[in-house]
């Protein structure tokens, strides 16, 4: 999943969405009234992720991003909580009770957040305003309408831009900002919006290929009028971007890279840790995991260096998987190709492992060359909510010689199926749940779930080949560095060097791989533990369900529960599992 520019709803806010009101006690009407309220207000707040979800009424708009709209929002968000809590949740019917509680929960959770002010640091490497192009992917095009729209939002794009430039001049004013070393990479990013002609712009393309229905008068038009916005808004617009950033900004940014060197950084970072992970484990509790899991898988990858006679230490080992040609591709096209075969090979494979599957289909494209070179090495974008755009398998084809084959059956498993596209796709299908668990989330549910994906790729026999296997070891690898470097970062101080040799000592992806993998740690603090913390805790209740139900754990059901109540937090999920056991253990004769 990419950072977008503007911050996603909150799983609070994602519920805010209509329930139907069955119950005539007044609580529950009371509580419906306040979700149908807030999901309109969401609407309304992000348009862009309204767009995305195929709400097409704010598709002319950007969003508030001001530093005033960030203090609205907080006040907002804190009536919201006084509203809820005049609520009486043992009222609530059974269905609504957990609606209320991860409403309540997150909104507090969001008030919480607030006080570190993260709202001050607008831009990463990974995504911003220098990026916003790649919203047109996820739009329709279809009527004069949703092309005036795109028109309208370049119009717009300079008040977006000074707005990110104020937030970002009083997080400079506060000491928020993100170190230099990862912000270095932005200006070449706002570089590629100043073109040297409107139609080399990414926001114009759009407007070369155009819908049939759309009349021949109409697209010279809007092509002309696209050419001018650009011409007079656009890049003006980033050429005044770029002066800020690079003559004011940038070197006002730390050389220091972890949160715990600013304002609040310890405490902020705990709780990134927490809300990320859905647990209260502390930073240090999740370091000493990363490090048990580490060993644990080093010694199942000296077991495949051994198999295959290689006849160095791990550490050469390592090095002959990044280099040798044999596992390199040759080309872009090449990446694509194998990435949408292996797809196509396990498609047809899932029944083996799953009763349910979502009717919606998923492609597999590039990722877009604007952001691909700081981009990670491939992530997922969910269907359009109203099923207009299929789910979207994303892969970096940037630098072929740097994406190892091996590398490719464990990253399918992830990002498509039976990891991200079977849980998001099927989450939206299911619809008797609300709708904020249809298109709501946790990370660490989510990613969990990826993670536990790639290990059902042996059990649907993908990984035969040692150097499969050993793709698939080296990406649980990765999840569990992830523990150790993450917290060494923003909890111990680790300088990037430190974070970057770790990577590299324990696991063969590539140079440039572990830099970007690093620096998106840096800048997306606590994230990236979601994954591992998410995985174990379902194989630890897969384990709990096969020892308490022997030969009678039926590994289709189980997938059942874990997924059919749609992305959870993990001490819910753990509810949920154990309930199934309670049940299928009645059950037997």
């Amino acid at each position: 999943m990419r950072l977008e520019r503007r911050p996603l709803p909150s799983a609070a806010t994602l519920l805010a969405l209509a329930l139907p009101c069955l119950a005539t006690d007044d609580h529950t009407a009371q509580f419906h009234r306040i979700l149908d309220e807030e999901w309109e207000y969401a609407m309304r707040e992000s348009p862009v992720w309204a767009s995305m979800l195929g709400d097409r009424r704010y598709n002319d708009q950007w969003g508030d991003g001001s530093l005033d709209a960030a203090e609205r929002r907080h006040r907002h968000n804190l009536e919201l909580i006084g509203r809820l809590k005049r609520i009486d949740r043992a009222g609530l019917p059974d269905t609504d009770r957990l609606n209320y509680d991860l409403f309540l929960s997150e909104a507090e959770q969001d008030a919480a957040g607030h006080a570190f002010r993260g709202h001050l640091r607008p831009i990463t490497q990974l995504g911003g305003i220098q990026t916003s192009n790649e919203v047109a992917d996820s739009l329709r095009f279809e009527t004069l309408k949703d092309y005036e729209d795109w028109l309208s939002r370049l119009r717009d794009l300079p008040q977006q831009i000074d707005q990110d430039i104020d937030v970002m001049r009083e997080g400079m004013s506060a000491g928020i900002l993100y170190p230099r070393i990862v912000m270095s990479r932005v200006p070449a990013q706002i570089a590629k919006q100043i073109v040297p002609r409107p139609e080399d712009s990414p926001y114009f393309q759009t407007f070369k290929e155009f819908h049939r229905d759309i009349a021949g008068p109409d697209r010279a038009r809007l092509a002309a009028e696209a050419r001018d916005a650009i011409e007079t808004r656009v890049i003006p617009a980033y050429r005044k971007l770029a002066q800020f950033f690079e003559k004011e900004y940038l070197p006002a940014c730390p050389e220091e890279v972890g949160l715990c060197h600013l304002p609040q950084g310890k405490a902020w970072y705990a709780f990134a840790a927490r809300r990320s992970t859905t647990t209260d484990l502390t930073p240090e509790q999740i370091h000493e995991i990363g490090l048990r899991e580490i060993a644990r898988i080093r010694a199942a990858m000296e077991k495949i260096r051994a198999e295959l006679g290689f006849g160095g230490a791990l550490p050469e080992f390592f090095q002959h998987l990044r280099t040798d040609p044999e596992f390199l591709p040759k080309s872009s096209d090449e990446i694509l190709a194998n990435y949408r075969a292996l797809s196509r090979t396990i498609d047809p494979l899932l029944v083996r492992l799953f009763r349910t599957l979502p009717r919606m289909p998923y492609g597999v494209d590039p990722i877009p060359d604007t952001s691909a070179p700081d981009a990670p090495t491939a992530y997922y974008r969910g269907p359009a909510a109203d099923g207009s755009r299929a789910g979207t398998f994303f892969v970096n084809t940037h630098k072929p010689e740097t994406r190892p084959k091996w590398e490719m059956v464990a990253l399918t498993l992830h990002e498509a199926v039976p990891g991200h596209h079977l849980q998001i796709a099927l989450a939206q299908e299911l619809g008797e749940l609300p709708k904020f668990r249809r298109y709501g989330g946790y990370t660490a549910y989510a990613e969990g779930w990826g993670l536990y994906a790639e290990f059902l790729g042996e059990e649907l026999g993908l990984y035969g080949d040692p150097h499969a296997r050993m793709g698939r070891l080296t990406y649980d690898m990765w999840r569990s560095i992830r523990l150790v470097v993450d917290t060494g970062i923003h909890h111990m101080g680790w300088p990037r060097q430190k974070a970057i040799d770790f990577f590299r000592e324990n696991a063969p992806k590539t140079e440039g791989e572990i830099a970007n993998e690093v620096d998106r740690y840096i800048v997306w603090p606590g994230q990236a533990l979601a994954y591992k913390i998410g995985e174990l805790k379902i194989r630890e209740l897969r384990d709990a369900a096969r020892r308490r139900l022997g030969d009678r754990f039926d590994i289709k059901a189980f997938h059942d529960a874990v997924l059919l109540a749609g992305s959870i937090p993990l001490d819910a999920l753990e509810r949920r599992v154990t309930d199934w056991i309670d049940g299928a253990a009645k059950d037997r004769p």
